[in-house]
């Protein structure tokens, strides 16, 4: 008779494995000629039952892949990176990024909510195309309850910004000037529904005025038109904005979150002075998984990213680009329940919709 062999691992006592029969030489010949195969089938079936604990006591063992919803370059990309390479250092693995362009980070947020949760395909987005899109585009398909959020890397104020033709020089004038004209007046975004657009209407809100709003494809038409004066006011990014600032080609009226910015110590927040003292929003980095991620593949990946949030290199890395590196206590799903409800009440003030 034929030996039969299952083998999955080394035995449990670390010795080698023998060739020996395991079954008595006076029962043998009494026994089934198959039951050698049945007693195979069993272990194999076994050992395939207990296959997904041990894939998930393994993982990762492949290389991760970080989806962007923006060509390289921009501020989503570059925290992307910057997280990418510490994950790969603590994971162990290679983690990789795509970059997805389309429909404001949409498209690649999309590509994560349908990825198997097996925590090989992530995203670090940003908040228009994790928690505004869908509240001004019911075309988007996705919803917050299609991911995991594993936890906020960083955030960056937005920042009030003045043409040198539009004849003013701090908030105090630009409030005196857009309420003496109604109407007359534009401020430009980087487009419909995004967080530059809510911090415009945002803003106001808090000082009742009225200003329409002109939505550009982007950051780089919108600084040319305030750089040409053909556009009195305007929303950035901080990290957007400020080499224009610095440069003195547009006038700086205020960040957008409750605090200056300690990039920018010089600027004061819009929040200083008591007619703006609610506005607080600016936009943020998250890194999610598909929905149903596996708790040990999230305990692994959150526990991953703390630790890259601590280190020296990231962290001067992103301050540097004018991010402010989030808490590890951070409660990400209270979080994002809080920025989603700021950002309901502000559609439905302006009457957003794309």
């Amino acid at each position: 008779m034929g030996k039969t062999w299952c083998r999955f691992g080394t035995p449990a006592n670390g010795g080698a494995f023998h060739n020996e029969r395991t079954t008595a030489p006076h029962l043998e010949s009494s026994m089934p000629l198959c039951h050698p195969l049945r007693r195979a089938a069993l272990l194999c079936g076994l050992a395939c039952l207990a296959a997904p604990a041990l894939a998930q006591d393994v993982y990762p063992s492949k290389a991760i892949t970080i989806v962007v919803g923006y060509p390289p370059g921009g501020s989503t990309d570059l925290t992307a990176r910057t997280v990418a390479a510490e994950l790969g250092h603590k994971l162990g693995v290679p983690v990789l990024i795509e970059n997805l362009g389309g429909a404001g980070g949409a498209i690649g947020a999309q590509k994560v909510a349908s990825a198997a949760p097996d925590g090989y395909t992530l995203l670090v987005g940003a908040s228009n195309e994790i928690a505004i899109h869908k509240l001004v585009n019911k075309k988007v398909k996705y919803d917050l309850k299609d991911f995991t959020a594993i936890g906020l890397i960083a955030s960056q104020p937005l920042v009030l910004v003045a043409s040198p033709g539009a004849g003013v020089q701090n908030l105090a004038e630009f409030t005196q000037k857009v309420l003496k004209n109604p109407g007359r007046f534009s401020y430009g975004s980087s487009g419909v529904g995004t967080a530059l657009h809510l911090a415009g209407e945002m803003v106001k809100q808090q000082g009742k005025l009225f200003m329409t709003h002109i939505p550009y494809r982007g950051v780089a038409p919108l600084a040319n038109d305030l750089m040409g004066n053909n556009l009195e006011y305007g929303v950035f990014v901080l990290s957007s904005g400020l080499p224009h600032i610095r440069s003195g080609k547009v006038i700086a009226l205020g960040t957008t979150e409750a605090k200056r910015s300690a990039t920018t110590p010089d600027i004061p927040a819009l929040a200083e002075t008591a007619q703006y003292q609610n506005v607080d929003i600016g936009t943020w980095f998250a890194l999610m998984a598909p929905a149903q991620l596996p708790k040990p593949v999230f305990d692994k990946l959150k526990k991953a990213l703390n630790d890259s949030l601590q280190t020296a290199d990231l962290r001067k890395k992103l301050e540097a680009s004018g991010s402010t590196v989030a808490a590890t206590t951070v409660n990400i799903d209270q979080f994002l329940a809080t920025e989603v409800a700021k950002y309901q009440k502000i559609v439905a003030f302006a009457g957003i919709e794309e």
